[in-house]
C-alpha cells in the first residue's frame, strides 16, 4: 500500500505543478492579449487621426484655392492654375463621356446582347 500512496502523492504533485503552470500561462496570455488590444486600438486611432488630417488638408486647400485662384500676386498661383486646368480637363472628359453615352443610345448590356456569339468567344479567349 505504501507504493500506491507514494504514486498518489507524486501524481497529485504533478497535477498541481501542471495546474500552476497553466494558471501562469493563462496570466501571460491574458496580459499579452491586453497589450495587443491596446496597441490595435491606438493604431486605429492613429489611422482615424491621419484621415482627419487628410480631410481637413483637402478642405483647407479647397478653401484657399477658391479664395485665391484669381489672385495674380499669390505665391501659389502656379498650383492654382494647374488645379483650374485639371478641372477644365475633367469637364471636357465628362462631356465626351456624356456624348458617347448619348450616341450609343443603349446600355452596355443591350449592346452585348446584339454581339454575335463568335465575337464574344474571341473576346473571352483574348482574356
Amino acid at each position: 500500500m505504501a507504493g500506491y500512496d507514494d504514486f498518489k502523492r507524486k501524481a497529485k504533485g504533478a497535477i498541481e505543478t501542471i495546474a500552476d503552470a497553466s494558471v501562469d500561462a493563462y496570466k501571460v496570455a491574458e496580459e499579452k492579449t491586453k497589450i495587443l488590444a491596446r496597441k490595435t486600438k491606438l493604431r486605429a486611432g492613429i489611422v482615424n487621426d491621419k484621415a482627419t488630417i487628410r480631410r481637413l488638408s483637402v478642405e483647407l486647400g479647397t478653401r484657399y484655392y477658391n479664395k485665391y485662384k484669381d489672385d495674380e500676386n499669390s505665391e501659389y498661383r502656379q498650383l492654382c492654375e494647374e488645379i483650374t486646368s485639371s478641372h477644365e480637363k475633367i469637364a471636357l472628359k465628362e462631356e465626351e463621356i456624356a456624348e458617347l453615352k448619348a450616341a450609343s443610345g443603349s446600355k452596355p448590356a443591350d449592346r452585348a446582347a446584339n454581339v454575335p456569339n463568335e465575337e464574344l468567344s474571341k473576346k473571352k479567349s483574348a482574356k
